[in-house]
């Protein structure tokens, strides 16, 4: 029997009070992220992790001084082992805290696998996200000379599982709105800076992917749906519309406001925090009528079920073909490693 380890990658997140401020200096030390050279990036990075760290520690004591992104993905990775069956074992990387990449990789070829699958938990490709990871991964494999068969997941903005998981999510908060009340369904996905699009990255377009096989899953075309863009951070330009401003105008129209993340598989703090909170209050200030927000996807069986056909279907580097049109030059589909 072939042995398959499926690696699921993520960008984690603290496990403690005391790790925000190393957790925030892996995440802007990430040449992704920041793309200056270095002692420059490096240097950048600790002046940001020191001044981010205390708001960002206040922001985690709301939900027990830690991320919760650690348990849920463990959760994915049992559930997509027990979908997938015999010759399957399933290991986590995390990008930006434990567990790394390099330890994971020691794992998987402790284990002997014939072949390996990189699964991103990111359904739309970004540089700053499923590139990073896949970077990250292979160093640390090359390190340590991991030479199993390499498959790799690049995207799936329009995965049917995925996108009936979501859909269900947002038809189950419908069916708590007012008899009468107007709602506005909000798709929202985590921001990204325009030069990153700029760079040729294809994370807008596979949004507005995602978006329409929601849409479709839905099945309620006359529902008002929208896409916005949530977590921005910093001076640069972003994309747009802002999620505090659709808050803002479906206050202004008279609408509730249904929240569905879009881009987001696992709950952690831009869910639990910033749309459950800090969105909730804005939309109580907006005259927002209601505030509902659908849950992530999680380990919903739709879902497992659309990751376990991608690991099945998975391509070798260099033998896929493009979800993505022309002109988005950091597709990775037909590259080779």
């Amino acid at each position: 029997m072939t042995r398959t380890a499926v690696v699921l990658f993520n960008l984690g997140g603290p496990d403690s009070s005391a790790a925000v401020k190393p957790f925030l200096f892996n995440l802007f030390y990430d040449p992704a992220i920041i793309t200056l050279p270095n002692p420059l990036r490096w240097l950048l990075a600790r002046f940001i992790a020191h001044r981010r760290a205390p708001l960002t520690r206040q922001i985690y004591a709301q939900i027990g001084n830690a991320s919760p992104l650690r348990a849920n993905t463990r959760a994915q990775a049992e559930a997509l082992r027990a979908t997938l069956g015999d010759g399957y074992r399933v290991f986590i990387a995390m990008r930006h805290w434990h567990p790394r990449a390099n330890a994971t990789a020691a794992e998987v070829k402790a284990w002997q696998p014939d072949e390996v699958v990189l699964l991103p938990l990111y359904p739309q490709f970004s540089g700053t996200t499923t590139a990073s990871s896949l970077a990250d991964w292979r160093d640390a494999a090359a390190k340590i000379g991991l030479k199993a068969k390499e498959r790799v997941v690049c995207c799936y903005p329009s995965e049917r599982g995925f996108a009936a998981a979501v859909a269900r999510g947002i038809v189950s908060e419908l069916a708590n709105v007012p008899a009468g009340a107007k709602a506005r369904v909000l798709l929202s996905a985590h921001g990204l800076p325009l030069r990153a699009l700029n760079r040729g990255d294809p994370y807008q377009w596979q949004v507005e992917a995602t978006a329409a096989a929601v849409r479709a899953a839905v099945r309620r075309p006359e529902l008002d749906m929208r896409v916005c863009y949530q977590s921005r951070v910093g001076p640069l330009k972003w994309l747009s519309p802002s999620t505090e401003h659709e808050i803002r105008q479906a206050g202004a129209d008279g609408f509730g406001v249904v929240v569905a993340p879009i881009a987001f598989v696992s709950e952690h703090s831009e869910t639990l925090v910033e749309l459950d909170r800090d969105y909730r209050k804005l939309a109580r200030e907006a005259g927002v009528p209601f505030y509902c927000r659908a849950p992530t996807v999680g380990v919903a069986p739709e879902f497992i079920g659309g990751l376990a056909r991608l690991v099945r279907a998975a391509p070798a580097p260099g033998a896929g073909s493009r979800n993505c049109p022309q002109g988005f030059d950091q597709c990775p589909a037909m590259a080779a490693p």
